[in-house]
């Protein structure tokens, strides 16, 4: 299984967080990202966002299909986010558009073995496998994609 990790790009101060937008700049780093992952996105990709209005804008770059769950947004949890995509059983790949810390702390969960505050800057894409070698489990980090790398 592949699983992409794409925190969502930069967005606007505000009190109401679900409701925060993409600044200019964001809307800038969304569209770069999304060319990126088009040009590069392994088959059956199944994406999935948080509620979040800058994660449904950052994720409606790609002008793909996606599911929204709500289980994901800003207060989620690494297990809510391992929950969503089926980490890592599910068949083909999956896109999580969605916040830290969780993405963060999921990264490092997988690559590490333990949770810890790992940060995934906004607009950036992190891209990791699952595989197994010798009947050992294994997680590879594929690609790290800062926003400013993928324009």
């Amino acid at each position: 299984m592949d699983l992409l990790l794409w925190r969502h790009a930069e967005a606007e101060e505000g009190e109401d967080d679900l409701k925060r937008r993409l600044t200019a700049r964001g809307e800038r780093q969304a569209h770069d990202m999304a060319k990126w992952i088009r040009d590069h996105q392994p088959r059956e990709l199944r994406i999935v966002v948080s509620p979040a209005v800058r994660t449904q804008q950052t994720a409606g770059a790609l002008m793909l299909p996606f599911e929204t769950n709500r289980k994901i947004g800003p207060d989620a949890c690494v297990s809510e986010l391992i929950a969503a995509v089926g980490w890592p059983t599910a068949t083909g790949a999956a896109l999580v558009v969605g916040h830290q810390p969780a993405l963060g702390r999921l990264a490092a969960l997988l690559l590490a073995g333990s949770e810890s505050d790992w940060t995934i800057k906004k607009g950036a894409l992190w891209w990791l496998s699952n595989r197994v070698r010798k009947g050992e489990t294994q997680t590879v980090l594929r690609a790290v994609i800062p926003a400013e790398f993928a324009g």
